[in-house]
């Protein structure tokens, strides 16, 4: 059963990102499914670190955009979420390619929501693994 609370597609995925961090950095939102989203982030010149690889920063960014975009599909008409907290755990380099996330929910509640983002090489291979807590807003009217 799907979690999504919105009308859902690739389209309307991508189509928050123009002008911003997400698009500067080449980061394409390429898949979702009953209760997930996937994405990917180049590993090139504009997201290197010094030592040629990818900046841990950048995976944060691949992280909550995920995340967020994830929760803000899964929350009812009316209401929106934002970014409380978020954590990252860099376990293996990466030096080129793609690197995709999968961000799914741990949990989904009233005020809040928790997502895990697992992040892999083009290897298969785990590169960070990301967790973030979302609060639910309700817009103003």
């Amino acid at each position: 059963m799907a979690i999504w609370q919105k009308p859902i597609s690739l389209e309307l995925l991508n189509a928050g990102s123009p002008n911003t961090a997400v698009a500067h950095l080449g980061i394409e939102l390429t898949a979702f499914g009953d209760d997930y989203i996937e994405g990917r982030v180049p590993v090139d010149h504009r997201t290197h670190q010094p030592f040629g690889l990818l900046h841990g920063g950048v995976s944060v960014v691949l992280a909550e955009t995920l995340g967020s975009v994830g929760a803000n599909f899964a929350c009812p008409m009316g209401q929106y979420a934002v970014g409380l907290d978020i954590n990252a755990n860099h376990l293996r380099g990466v030096r080129s390619g793609w690197v995709t996330g999968r961000a799914t929910a741990v949990h989904i509640g009233r005020t809040t929501q928790v997502w895990q983002i697992d992040m892999r090489n083009e290897a298969g291979e785990m590169s960070c693994v990301s967790r973030i807590t979302m609060a639910v807003l309700t817009h103003k009217t």
